[in-house]
């Protein structure tokens, strides 16, 4: 029996990120493995190639926080790998390998980055893909190109009601080529290893409930080529847990350690990024903390968990730790009984049930295991 334990976002501006990981760092070190999604390029210095809102890039330094809490595998396939091009994504690469932390979801071409990364851990080898599912294009690697592995995704919008111009009905699915070629990558990963652990970069940000079509559609489509659980990331909100044909889908881990002054109020270094801020309300409907300057997200976004996987001969149990992002934007994890727990539990399973998922999140100790209501 293994334990991995996998956590959403990571963006790390701070030279030393020791004092956010800090709380969380013993509960992480207690998994034969950890997993996170390193949302930004660290490196020293770089030119932005991204026609998108780009991510400030984070110090080298920063990572030495994350090796020393027990991360062995950073994901990397996101929306901003590419926004320093192939160097800022190679030096990042590189970086995290300097700290003994390997790396998923980028290459020279795009069979690379579909490469998994395979981890023999206690015996049990453990594969880990990473994909992105949500752009931007110059972020994709082809086969002459470096970049991402990624699937494309279709969104086709139908107008309804006598009102042109009104909220359109909304329709998302991956595209046929993508989807088999990410079906591919993931059934020849199950032959290689024991465990295979598909990592998802995808879903509307800042929106807890609503997971598209796609989502749901590539998510099952990774179990049936043969994944052990399915992780999602980039919303910065977590989202509902789903358990499909007895694997886990996480549709969303949600923030785990994210400051960021790129989208703070008085950031004005950039036209783009002030237009993003601005956009929060009309969007999303929220403001961010005042007193969280650094951490601009949603309120509801400082509910969230660390997934908690056991594998061994009889299958796959999971299970959440909850924590609670506090005032110093640091991710703390919560006990069972605490008024702080249970609030941050209480969270998980509204957003959980009110996505049509019939999945429940019962305490087991301090954990929250997963089951669905026929278990």
């Amino acid at each position: 029996m293994i334990t991995i334990h996998a956590v959403g976002d990571l963006v790390l501006e701070h030279g030393d990120a020791r004092a956010l990981l800090a709380p969380a760092a013993g509960r992480l070190r207690s998994a034969d493995l950890v997993i996170g999604q390193l949302e930004i390029p660290h490196l020293e210095a770089g030119i932005v190639q991204t026609t998108d809102v780009p991510a400030l890039p984070g110090p080298p330094s920063a990572l030495d926080a994350l090796a020393e809490a027990g991360f062995g595998i950073l994901t990397l396939a996101g929306n901003h790998v590419y926004d320093f091009g192939p160097d800022g994504m190679r030096e990042t690469a590189r970086h995290c390998r300097e700290r003994g932390m390997r790396t998923a979801g980028t290459g020279e071409t795009i069979e690379e980055a579909f490469e998994p990364v395979i981890e023999e851990v206690g015996g049990v080898r453990v594969a880990v893909l990473s994909v992105n599912c949500v752009g931007p294009r110059e972020s994709w690697a082809t086969s002459l190109k470096p970049g991402a592995a990624h699937v494309e995704v279709i969104t086709h919008y139908e107008p309804r009601g006598a009102n042109p111009g009104g909220p359109p009905r909304v329709h998302t699915f991956v595209e046929a080529s993508s989807l088999q070629r990410f079906v591919a990558a993931v059934a020849d990963a199950a032959t290689r290893a024991d465990a295979v652990i598909v990592a998802l970069h995808k879903g509307l940000v800042h929106v807890p409930v609503d997971i598209a079509a796609y989502e749901t559609q590539i998510s099952h489509a990774a179990v049936d080529a043969g994944a052990t659980a399915v992780i999602g990331h980039h919303a910065h909100i977590f989202k509902g847990i789903e358990v499909y044909r007895g694997r886990p889908v996480f549709h969303g881990l949600g923030n785990f350690v994210t400051v960021t002054a790129a989208l703070a109020a008085a950031s004005d270094d950039a036209p783009e990024r002030a237009a993003w801020a601005r956009q929060r309300r009309r969007l999303f409907g929220f403001d961010p903390d005042p007193s969280m300057p650094h951490y601009p997200f949603h309120p509801e976004s400082r509910n969230t968990a660390i997934a908690a996987l056991r594998i061994g001969d009889h299958g796959i149990e999971a299970a959440l730790v909850p924590c609670w992002i506090d005032d110093d934007a640091r991710p703390v994890p919560v006990d069972r009984g605490s008024a702080r727990g249970e609030q941050v539990a209480d969270y998980l399973r509204r957003i959980t049930a009110e996505a049509g998922f019939a999945t429940e999140l019962e305490w087991d100790d301090d954990r929250l295991v997963v089951r669905t209501k026929e278990d």
